[in-house]
């Protein structure tokens, strides 16, 4: 409501700028595009949050159909006499253990989810004057992916990464800096074509695999980015987003990928609460 009453100033003010003075006319202008900018954030971060939430609906439906499957189970052992007390005993005790689990996982994933949010509203808002075909940030299953161009990285055939990238992949390297429970993952990724030569990189897997531990070294050695945090590789053409029968699809797949994600022991924490059987 209020960016709406700001708009509404603003649009008033535009239309009335023969009665107030240039200055007042630019603050006027400059405030009612800042608005516009705010509200194209808002709808972003509005259609993360429905993803979001559909993916967890998803869960939800299939935790209730297992609660309902156990609970059948337990109807029919009582409704059968044959059966021994013990026998629904242990299937009383099976039960409470699966929904105290099941409780706990959704805690859990909840709990991750909003962390995985915040880390990409956060990068969202550091990379915002940066174009959207050169950084894409994105939450998919429970990790946050950060897309790099490689016209902004290298030149072309090259791994190594152009000083103008420098201030992109500074900003990103304070975030993980900032989140250092979580591992980072880099991949490098190039189109199908050929590459052949007697020297480095010889082909598309020494080029995506040399462009992702470029990448990796100059957030180690340029922005104090923990090694043991990071691992890199590359997956030549075989990771396509797009079609390469296109000049534009081969250019989404020429990209290199920043994955953020917890800690492989936070996962083992997650198998430890399974319920014992």
């Amino acid at each position: 409501m209020k960016i709406i009453k700001i708009l509404g100033v603003s649009v008033m003010a535009l239309g009335l700028t023969s009665c107030v003075s240039k200055k007042q006319y630019d603050a006027l202008s400059s405030n009612y595009k800042q608005c516009i900018e705010n509200i194209g954030e808002r709808q972003r971060e509005i259609q993360d949050l429905k993803s979001q939430n559909s993916a967890l609906s998803g869960e939800n439906n299939l935790l209730k159909s297992q609660h309902d499957a156990l609970k059948s189970s337990l109807d029919a052992c009582l409704s059968n006499t044959g059966k021994s007390s013990a026998n629904i005993d242990k299937l009383v005790g099976e039960i409470n253990a699966s929904n105290s689990y099941i409780k706990q996982l959704i805690s859990n994933n909840a709990k991750n989810d909003s962390l995985n949010m915040a880390l990409s509203n956060k990068l969202k808002r550091s990379l915002d004057n940066v174009a959207d075909d050169d950084v894409q940030v994105k939450v998919l299953k429970g990790v946050v992916m950060i897309s790099l161009s490689d016209k902004m990285l290298y030149k072309t055939g090259d791994y190594n990464v152009l000083p103008a990238a420098q201030e992109v992949l500074g900003k990103v390297a304070k975030v993980i800096n900032d989140y250092d429970k979580y591992s980072v993952l880099i991949e490098g990724n190039t189109d199908n074509a050929a590459l052949s030569s007697p020297n480095l990189p010889r082909d598309n897997w020494d080029l995506s695999a040399l462009r992702g531990t470029a990448v990796a070294k100059v957030l180690q050695t340029q922005f104090g980015v923990d090694p043991a945090r990071m691992t890199a590789g590359g997956r030549s053409e075989y990771n396509p987003k797009a079609t390469n029968m296109s000049v534009s699809g081969r250019a989404e797949n020429r990209r290199t990928e920043i994955i953020i994600m917890p800690k492989l022991d936070e996962f083992m924490k997650l198998m430890d609460i399974t319920p014992k059987k």
